[in-house]
């Protein structure tokens, strides 16, 4: 796994980079590439939802009200280029301090970026990110099995195969890393 030199930030939306991408706080300008993202059927499918059918103005109401009141064991992160155009999200959730784990998400919504390393780098930045600034030991994350694009992103940045998972008449690949295996991945 190619070593990313992770820098965390602490003042203004920039939270932590890549080599690629800048990782930071979502803002209510992300809406509107949000939505058209939600809204694509294609992109759902690759999410395994059903594409957005609310008008924008209830869509944006409820977004609104998301960023004021985060969710308590989630983390939600826009994702730029390094020249500051918007092109995903990435998050992780399901956080249990407890067990010790958490789930990664990612989309790269902006189809000019894909195959061209955005999601790699992301991913692997995001992994960085949650091994330095929590006591997080596993970080898992489900693919449909279809999607071959992202099976291959997250192997890539370090991912081994751990299951499958059938839900809802929906067959996932199950994918981990142990903090371990972060840690052996990302020695000098």
């Amino acid at each position: 796994m190619e070593r990313i030199k992770t820098k965390i930030k602490t003042s203004g939306d920039v939270l932590f980079t890549g080599n690629k991408v800048i990782i930071r706080t979502k803002k209510l300008s992300d809406a509107e590439d949000d939505y058209t993202w939600e809204s694509d059927r294609e992109l759902a499918e690759l999410d395994a939802v059903y594409a957005l059918t609310i008008p924008f103005s209830r869509y944006l109401s409820e977004y609104s009200s998301e960023l004021r009141r985060p969710y308590v064991n989630s983390r939600y992160f826009g994702v730029d280029t390094l020249d500051g155009k918007h092109i995903g999200n990435c998050s992780y959730y399901h956080f249990d301090e407890a067990k010790g784990e958490t789930e990664l998400g990612i989309m790269i919504g902006n189809r000019d970026y894909w195959d061209k390393g955005y999601g790699k780098d992301t991913v692997t930045a995001l992994v960085d990110y949650i091994f330095r600034a929590t006591e997080i030991n596993r970080i898992y994350l489900k693919t449909l099995e279809a999607n071959y694009r992202a099976q291959k992103c997250f192997e890539k940045s370090g991912f081994v195969w751990c299951g499958r998972l059938l839900n809802t008449g929906t067959n996932f690949m199950l994918m981990e890393m142990s903090r371990k295996q972060w840690q052996t991945n990302a020695s000098p």
